[in-house]
């Protein structure tokens, strides 16, 4: 079973920019958001995908995913299906020395001002050197979920 490993923090500056290999507009939206379950339509430059998400049983540490790429003209068609709107966002990736990379989201619409990164793990007790721009952890804080970002902007709280 595929298994999505990773922890999310917020960010402290613009510093990754500097260090970012390259950076990706996406617009994502949920046909499924339900009991940890999500069901994401996500367009990332000119690429689509299909992703369904378990939830998590670890305190938001790892989750099932199941990713499938898409046409970009079935990723738009499915997201004119999605509940609530869109999440929008910028998303940098920034290489560390050991081979891991933070993506770090830059929000926009009604979740502007968010800036948070995550890095996906081989396991639980996979280790990173943390950059100087990571903040506080909120891996397992729902509130930091895109899919509730959606249903409760940043911009609200």
């Amino acid at each position: 079973m595929p298994l999505e490993i990773e922890r999310k923090f917020l960010v402290r500056d613009d510093t990754y920019k500097a260090l970012a290999a390259s950076h990706t507009r996406i617009v994502q939206g949920y046909i499924c958001n339900e009991s940890g379950r999500t069901v994401r339509v996500r367009l990332r430059g000119d690429e689509a995908f299909l992703t369904i998400k378990g939830p998590s049983r670890d305190g938001g540490l790892s989750r099932y995913e199941f990713e499938k790429a898409l046409t970009p003209d079935e990723g738009l068609s499915l997201l004119s299906l999605c509940q609530g709107g869109v999440v929008e966002k910028v998303r940098w990736l920034v290489p560390l020395e050991d081979g891991h990379v933070v993506e770090v989201d830059e929000f926009k619409g009604l979740n502007a001002g968010l800036v948070m990164a995550e890095v996906e793990l081989k396991s639980a007790a996979d280790d990173f050197p943390r950059p100087a721009f990571l903040a506080e952890e909120v891996t397992g804080d729902r509130r930091y979920y895109n899919s509730q970002l959606l249903r409760h902007p940043f911009t609200t709280w």
